[in-house]
């Protein structure tokens, strides 16, 4: 019984978690304070829980938007920039066959910004140039995982990641400054993506040993606390069109 239960657990941990070395090392010798091994542990549980987590990241903000059917307080080119700079991510890692774990939020959340994309141009009359761009992006990201694409491309994109992320978060808190609140901004949206971007900053060294994908998640923790700091300051603050149906 003992037996199958260890081999259960065997399954579970390795090679998921763990690679079977240091599966021996913790739980057969039972060197648990092995720095190594903890770390490729501490590396892909946390890895793996921000890329489960990634399913419902963005999920607040679409829900707020079709609620309120308004993107009032999003800046359209903030989104857009967040997009480039997601997908040059997911390329890059594809084309570098980096570990699912350890860059597969940003597939998820590319698909859940693309939604935010369409929706901010529905929600503003333009629906068929929401529908134009989502076919464009489908062909260009087709383009861009092809093995016909250059790898000196790809890394060029992946390297306009922190002037993209950089710009993008900027025009968003530009815009918040100027409303003088968050609009229909998702404060748990924000959040989250403050926190798994931090999280990443760990995970990119231990996994990929790659600085650039680690420096972009250092720039990207940076301007996502920006934009939770804002969110914070302008808690209670309502847009004037709520204002005025109050008084």
């Amino acid at each position: 019984m003992a037996a199958e239960a260890d081999g259960l657990f065997r399954r579970v941990l390795v090679p998921i978690l763990l690679p079977e070395t240091c599966y021996d090392q913790l739980f057969v010798q039972w060197d648990l304070l092995h720095v190594p091994c903890l770390k490729i542990l501490l590396s892909k549980g946390l890895g793996l829980g921000i890329v489960a987590g990634s399913l419902l990241v963005k999920l607040p903000q679409i829900l707020k938007i079709l609620g309120a059917k308004s993107a009032e307080g999003l800046s359209l080119q903030s989104v857009m920039l967040e997009l480039v700079a997601l997908t040059g991510t997911v390329v890059y890692s594809i084309t570098n066959n980096f570990p699912f774990s350890s860059w597969g939020e940003a597939l998820f959340l590319t698909l859940q910004t693309v939604t935010i994309c369409f929706l901010v141009m529905h929600y503003r009359g333009e629906t068929v140039k929401g529908v134009a761009f989502l076919a464009c992006y489908a062909m260009l990201l087709l383009a861009l995982l092809s093995p016909l694409t250059p790898l000196a491309l790809v890394t060029l994109l992946q390297a306009s990641n922190v002037p993209a992320v950089v710009a993008g978060k900027l025009l968003q808190a530009a815009t918040n400054y100027r409303n003088r609140h968050t609009g229909q901004l998702s404060a748990i949206t924000v959040f989250m993506l403050f926190g798994g971007a931090l999280a990443r900053i760990f995970t990119s060294v231990q996994e990929t040993g790659d600085p650039l994908m680690a420096g972009i998640f250092v720039v990207s923790s940076l301007c996502n606390g920006l934009i939770a700091a804002q969110v914070l300051f302008y808690w209670n603050a309502k847009p004037p069109h709520k204002q005025k149906k109050e008084q």
